[in-house]
């Protein structure tokens, strides 16, 4: 499995985002896009997920089960945005039975919190909790249904040292069974082996050359 980023270009309005995109990553890897505000990492995030049609050049996953049978890359991923996406009136459990329901079954609801370091909280609302464990529930969610692509933005935002550690512990865990993660972040992650993309911050500018690209060598 692999995936496969050839010659990207997203358009938002008349302005080009960024132009000739390009990547791959294997399965049991990690790509870590940077650059600096507004050159397009949160944007290139949303292409891959398929919420942003790409204006050129193409985005695929290679070798996967299924592939050939009609599933989009999209059902093949997992998306983290900046926004949690929890109901704050509903409880924590329910919040994240919701997702597992929405996309098929993965680690047991309370397995997924105790891993997140939020052991016996489902009966609270979620509105209840500080950004923090806001943003370790839906860390969990990333847990309780099983997708072989993690696409997420800015995962560590809100969290303290001790629960980043913890986020690329379980990111690691996934990476050794054969996942996928790319991840745009201004933060380090803690990933050593993570290969590196950098997006220029001029519009239309290609990717910079060390960021790595299709060629990116491990870190």
């Amino acid at each position: 499995m692999q995936l496969v980023g050839e010659r990207l270009a997203v358009d938002r309005g008349d302005r080009r985002i960024f132009d000739g995109v390009s990547f791959a990553v294997p399965a049991g890897s990690a790509l870590v896009v940077t650059g600096p505000n507004g050159s397009g990492k949160s944007t290139l995030i949303k292409a891959i997920a398929g919420f942003l049609p790409p204006a050129a050049g193409s985005v695929r996953l290679d070798g996967m089960a299924g592939a050939d049978d009609g599933w989009r890359l999209a059902e093949h991923c997992h998306y983290l945005a900046h926004d949690n996406a929890l109901k704050g009136q509903l409880t924590v459990a329910e919040n994240l039975s919701f997702w597992q329901r929405f996309l098929g079954p993965g680690l047991d609801i309370e397995a997924a919190l105790e891993k997140v370091g939020l052991p016996g909280i489902g009966d609270i609302p979620a509105g209840y909790l500080s950004a923090g464990q806001k943003r370790r529930v839906a860390i969990a969610r990333l847990l309780v249904t099983a997708r072989p692509v993690w696409l997420v933005d800015e995962p560590t935002a809100a969290l303290d040292a001790a629960s980043g550690k913890r986020f690329a512990d379980i990111v690691r865990k996934h990476l050794g069974s054969g996942g996928i993660v790319v991840a745009a972040t201004h933060q380090d992650l803690g990933l050593k082996a993570a290969r590196f993309l950098a997006l220029d911050n001029a519009a239309g500018h290609h990717p910079s050359p060390h960021g790595g690209g299709a060629q990116a060598a491990a870190a």
